[in-house]
């Protein structure tokens, strides 16, 4: 477990000096020092000359820095104690068989289930579905089958890691002790390998450590590891199902593994504020999950597979880097209430966003969006919707945007549309609008500065002035005509016109029905 002083000895005697890692002495060892009691004494490590050959090594601040260049060592060092030995090649080698042998019977399986032959009795409806049950059983008898010998090949690829990173060490503290030999600035070198304080990592590594060792023993539901500047993430941690809140928010992660596709009652993951340029498509397993946090990272794009988290209701991917989002993402989060897609480079939305007929917020500032879809009409729960600082790229709204009959507030400031759209006057519960910084022509500022109610109520008339406008031209092409055809309009038309005024005058008169002129008007057209 602890790296060959043969092969690394200045990291192996670093570590023997750390407080957390070396030898502890008890209250015995301090009483009888001058005088030891006869017991067998450990072999002298190939170390314990080094600071002959290396004097600079007593240095305090080389020691120092040399501590902290080790940290990642010792936290990978302690999670490996509690994992247990590194399985030997023997063992390995026959789980990796293993493996191959179950996915070899696994498709023998499915092949057997697909080509069994339908009952008559059955109808080809439910035979699909009991075949559908059937291949899914299958699978999920495999998986459990698979779990024991996929645990043992990680095992062993994690200490394989280890040894690695027991090389690089090294290599990194020979650099520290050269410099310090050369008579430079070891603490600056420090910096510029990119190295934290190693006594924040050694608690952080204490609290992960702990809390593994506390899941293997009881019910753990909620776990908070925000701010502990973690680097990596544990595959153990996959193994603690009974988790139901997962907080890694504010820390250093690059990876989620994708072990964590096991937390089959995860209701709220936290990954905020991280390093990851990546979800894994694992993550789609998290049936369960309704709060989804990955706002402050790196994301270029979201998996896929995050649409098959059905149970999302809410879902933070702002502060990233993303450019589209899953084509399919709207007809599969149907539950979805609150999507947060700020500060990113998104240039348009998915069509299917207006299947997500849940939705109550929609935050979409600062992105690079030219428009929205006609689909996003159908959103009719939506009550926020941030649409501001997409700056020169939006320049205008659907018409369909008066559809959104819940719509509270909207923002729709720092943007280049010129016009609101005619419908906008059907928005009758929007109580807040802000329409700063765009070169509105329709409704004019003086509109815009009276408020939301005077906006809706210009909006409103501009539309009853058009719908009135358009009236004799809508009848025209309702009846085949266009203006330039007044002259040869149809008998039948003029005759109804001409028969619908001699009633109406003969109402005013006190005529029960149409006059006898009605008839001779007719025979004469």
């Amino acid at each position: 477990m602890d790296p060959n002083p043969t092969k690394f000895p200045i990291l192996s005697y670093v570590m023997s000096k750390l407080p957390s890692i070396g030898p502890k002495r008890t209250a015995a060892d301090e009483f009888d020092i001058e005088q030891p009691q006869p017991l067998p004494q450990p072999p002298k490590e190939p170390h314990f000359d080094i600071t002959e050959r290396m004097p600079h090594l007593t240095d305090p601040k080389v020691i120092a820095a040399m501590n902290s260049a080790v940290a990642d060592v010792s936290q990978t060092r302690s999670m490996l104690k509690t994992l247990g030995e590194r399985p030997d090649h023997e063992l390995v080698d026959t789980a990796k068989m293993k493996l191959a042998e179950i996915e070899a019977n696994l498709s023998k399986r499915l092949e057997e289930v697909v080509l069994s032959p339908r009952p008559p009795e059955m109808e080809r409806e439910d035979w699909r579905s009991d075949l559908a049950v059937k291949e899914d059983e299958c699978r999920k008898a495999v998986e459990k089958e698979k779990e024991e010998y996929k645990a043992l090949i990680a095992l062993d690829e994690l200490h394989e890691a280890y040894e690695k990173m027991l090389k690089d060490a090294e290599r990194r503290l020979e650099k520290i002790y050269e410099t310090a030999v050369a008579g430079g600035d070891v603490e600056a070198l420090e910096q510029a390998l990119g190295e934290k304080s190693s006594e924040f990592k050694e608690e952080m590594n204490e609290e992960v450590i702990a809390i593994l060792q506390e899941a293997s023993g009881k019910r753990v539901e909620r776990v908070d590891l925000s701010g502990r500047q973690l680097r990596m993430l544990p595959e153990a941690f996959g193994k603690i199902r009974s988790l139901i809140v997962l907080n890694l928010s504010n820390n250093q992660l690059a990876v989620i593994p994708d072990s964590i596709s096991s937390l089959e009652n995860l209701e709220e993951l936290h990954l905020s504020s991280n390093l990851l340029e990546s979800l894994p498509d694992s993550i789609g397993l998290l049936f369960s999950l309704k709060i989804l946090d990955v706002s402050g990272n790196k994301l270029i794009t979201l998996p896929d597979s995050i649409c098959h988290c059905r149970s999302l209701v809410e879902l933070d991917a702002s502060v990233n880097k993303l450019s589209y989002l899953p084509t399919n993402i709207g007809f599969e989060l149907v539950n979805l209430k609150r999507l947060s897609l700020s500060l990113n480079k998104l240039r348009s939305l998915p069509t299917s966003i207006g299947e997500m007929k849940s939705l109550r917020l929609l935050d979409v500032h600062f992105n690079e969006l030219h428009g929205l879809p006609r689909s996003f009409g159908n959103l009719t729960n939506l009550e926020i919707l941030n649409l501001s600082n997409n700056f020169s790229d939006l320049t205008e709204l659907p018409d369909t945007i008066g559809d959104l009959i819940n719509l509270k507030e909207l923002d729709l400031s720092n943007n280049q549309i010129h016009e609101l759209p005619d419908t906008f006057g059907r928005l009758d519960n929007l109580t807040v609008l802000k329409l700063d910084e765009n070169p509105l022509v329709i409704p004019p500022k003086e509109v815009i500065v009276e408020g939301v109610e005077a906006v809706k109520a210009y909006m409103i008339k501009r539309r009853l002035d058009i719908l009135m406008a358009e009236e004799p031209q809508i009848m025209l092409e309702e009846m085949g005509q266009t203006p330039t055809g007044l002259v040869t309009r149809s008998t039948s038309w003029l005759s109804g016109a001409v028969s619908n005024v001699f009633g109406t005058v003969a109402g005013y008169l006190g005529g029960g029905g149409k006059s006898d002129a009605d008839h001779y008007l007719n025979q004469q057209l």
